[in-house]
């Protein structure tokens, strides 16, 4: 597994977008206009992980959760099971692989994506 991204959910993406590029200096890879659903912006910096910055009118602000890529979602959730780990949501189809959903002991959420 590797980290793929961290997703924060946001207040004021414009905001936001502005501190992570102008101050941080990350660049913009992608945004996506979800309609009533949201938005969501993707950062690069440095490496291989990014950032993604989400607003909508579902989650509160803060870090949602850490995005990990993984081979085969699958075995991983399967070896992951075995090992005690918390699956909050079974691998799930979405647009560019699939979702996966657990927690670890603090409650923070990690996501294992595997994509197409």
């Amino acid at each position: 597994m590797k980290i793929k991204y961290t997703t924060l959910i946001v207040d004021d993406m414009d905001e936001s977008v502005k501190f992570y590029t102008e101050v941080m200096g990350f660049e913009i890879d992608s945004q996506y206009n979800l309609g009533p659903a949201g938005t969501i912006t993707l950062l690069k910096g440095d490496g291989d992980a990014m950032i993604e910055l989400i607003k909508n009118p579902l989650d509160e602000t803060g870090l949602f959760s850490v995005g990990m890529d993984v081979e085969d979602i699958n075995t991983t959730v399967k070896e992951l099971k075995s090992k005690g780990a918390k699956i909050t949501m079974e691998p799930t189809p979405i647009t560019v692989g699939t979702l996966a959903f657990l927690e670890d002991p603090n409650g923070i959420r990690i996501a294992l994506i595997q994509h197409h």
